[in-house]
């Protein structure tokens, strides 16, 4: 049996404390703890109506939200982008369990802020199969309520620590990112399962995707 993605992801955090200067982690665990805190939560809940959304995918075709669920329920995922390694493997463990999402008549469509270019490099390189969509201006995942802007010390922390220029990898002016979160929106663009989580080294487990879908 394949590892789940819970190991895999907590295995990369073991090897990232191992690795990773104590002020960076401080910064970036400060972040997390400060979201986690909040008085108001991230995040459309269970039963409020999705936002609908067209944005452009790697190969700058348009797709729309209600289209898609014209045709079925939808996995909707918000992720950081490419250069976020938690969100590249849970974007592949997500790849892995398509065909079984397919089968349930839903479609799965990913979000994050990098623009078009960096979009279709991440797509080629990992093979995915499904919408990789740009939100660039973080219009959509603020609509989603759970976009944020990073803080000083974090940006301080991608900069010299990991040598990312968030503006400038996402060609925009601002420093801005989405709470990871998957969605599970039915046919009627009822929101029907809400994972939102600050901690960007945990993920919705493949699995619980598809028990959430059986359900619909």
């Amino acid at each position: 049996m394949s590892m789940r993605l819970r190991e895999t992801l907590d295995e990369m955090k073991r090897q990232f404390e191992a690795s990773t200067p104590l002020e960076a982690q401080t910064a970036l665990y400060g972040l997390i703890r400060a979201q986690q805190a909040s008085a108001k939560p991230f995040g459309l809940q269970v039963g409020e109506k999705a936002k609908d959304f067209a944005l452009t995918d790697a190969n700058g075709r348009e797709v729309s939200l209600y289209e898609q669920l014209s045709s079925g329920p939808v996995v909707l995922t918000f992720y950081r982008g490419g250069w976020c390694p938690y969100c590249s493997r849970q974007l592949r463990a997500y790849q892995q369990v398509l065909p079984r999402i397919e089968a349930l008549g839903a479609r799965l469509m990913a979000v994050s802020p990098q623009g078009p270019d960096q979009t279709l490099s991440q797509a080629e390189k990992d093979e995915l199969r499904f919408h990789v969509l740009s939100d660039r201006h973080g219009l959509v995942a603020a609509s989603y309520r759970i976009l944020y802007d990073v803080p000083e010390d974090v940006q301080a922390v991608l900069q010299q620590g990991f040598g990312l220029d968030l503006a400038e990898y996402n060609a925009t002016d601002r420093w801005i990112l989405p709470v990871p979160s998957t969605f599970m929106i039915d046919e009627s663009g009822i929101v029907r399962s809400a994972y939102v989580n600050p901690d960007f080294m945990q993920r919705f487990e493949p699995d619980d995707i598809i028990s959430e879908l059986s359900k619909l």
